[in-house]
C-alpha cells in the first residue's frame, strides 16, 4: 500500500479558504479524466478523478528537510501502535503527487528516508522528515487512497503510528504487513464498564477470513476478535481502558471507517484449498 505514484491536478472551482478541511473520494481511473472538487458537501467530502496534469496548489517541502524516493523495501509490523500523530497537511506536493505530512515525536527517534511506517494500518514510505518541526510527509498512491480509510481524514485527525518491525523487536502483537485488505464501517459503540464494544460491518469476501478468538487488525492495531455475526455481515471486539487511551479507534463515531487487515495465515489456506493442493496430497 505504500506504493507512490503520480497523482494530478485539481480543477480551479476550488476555493483556497476551503482546501483544508477537505479530503478525496478516489474513483475508478479511466484513462483520460480530470480532478474535481465539489465543495457544497456535508462532513468535508469530495469527489475526484484523475488527470496527468501538474496540480497549481501544493504543499511545501519540510524545511530542514531530508527528501527520497519510494523504497520497494518490504516491511512488517506487529499491529502495536506507538504513537498517535496528528495529521497536518495533505494536498498536492510539488513534484505532483499526492502527500500526506504527519506530526510525530517517537516514530521520528531514528527515522531514515525510505522507512516503513503504519499509518492507521496502512503501510507508507517516509519521503521526508523534519526532526526540528516533529514532521514527516509520506505518498498517497490511487489505490491507497480507493482501498483505505485514508481518504476521510482531514487536518488534526489523529492516526495510529508504528515503525517497521526491527529483528530485536519483541513481537507483542501478530503479523501485520500494513496491506490493509478493505474498510469496514462503525455500527455499533457499547461500553461495558471502563472496556468498548465495538462493532464493525464488512464485506463478506473478508468476513470469511475473521474467526472467533482470532487476529484482526484495525487501523493498524492489532485486536482479537470476540464473535462474528454472519447473518450480519458483522464482528464486534473489545477494547479495554488502556487501549482506548492509545488508539484512535475510540475517537471515531458510528458509520465511520476503519482499514482491516485479516490474518494472512487464512488467505495462504484458502489459496491452497482453492487450488487443488490437498487433493494432490491426498492421491499421492
Amino acid at each position: 500500500m505504500g506504493v507512490f505514484s503520480p497523482l494530478f491536478s485539481v480543477s480551479k472551482t476550488l476555493k483556497a479558504s476551503s482546501a483544508q478541511n477537505l479530503i478525496f473520494i478516489p474513483q475508478t481511473i479511466p484513462s483520460k479524466t480530470h480532478l474535481r472538487f465539489y465543495s457544497n458537501f456535508k462532513s468535508s467530502f469530495f469527489n475526484l478523478s484523475f488527470n496527468l496534469h501538474q496540480s497549481n496548489s501544493k504543499i511545501p517541502s519540510l524545511s530542514h528537510r531530508h527528501r527520497s524516493r519510494y523504497n520497494p523495501i518490504q516491511s512488517l509490523f506487529t499491529g502495536i501502535v506507538e504513537e498517535m500523530g496528528e495529521i497536518k497537511q495533505l494536498g498536492y506536493a510539488e513534484n505532483g503527487g499526492f502527500e500526506m505530512k504527519i506530526y510525530a515525536k517517537t516514530v521520528l527517534d531514528d527515522v531514515k528516508l525510505g522507512d516503513s511506517i503504519a499509518v492507521n494500518g496502512t503501510c507508507l514510505t517516509v519521503t521526508e522528515f523534519d526532526t526540528e518541526t516533529s514532521q514527516f510527509a509520506v505518498g498517497l498512491a490511487p489505490e491507497t487512497l480507493r482501498k483505505t480509510s485514508l481518504i476521510e481524514l482531514v487536518p488534526g485527525s489523529l492516526v495510529n503510528l508504528e515503525r517497521a518491525l526491527q529483528p530485536s523487536t519483541r513481537m507483542g502483537g501478530h503479523f501485520v504487513q500494513g496491506h490493509v485488505d478493505g474498510t469496514g464501517v462503525i455500527v455499533s459503540r457499547e461500553p461495558e464498564g471502563d472496556s468498548l464494544w465495538v462493532k464493525v460491518k464488512t464485506a463478506p469476501e473478508l468476513l470469511k477470513f475473521i474467526v472467533p478468538k482470532g487476529f484482526i487488525a484495525i487501523d493498524g492495531t492489532s485486536l482479537t476478535v470476540v464473535k462474528v455475526f454472519d447473518d450480519e455481515e458483522c464482528f464486534n471486539f473489545m477494547l479495554v481502558a488502556y487501549t482506548q487511551q492509545k488508539v484512535v479507534i475510540p475517537l471515531k463515531k458510528v458509520g465511520q471507517k476503519v482499514n482491516l487487515e485479516v490474518d494472512i495465515l487464512g488467505k495462504y489456506v484458502e489459496r491452497l484449498l482453492s487450488s487443488g493442493f490437498t487433493n494432490s496430497i491426498a492421491s499421492s
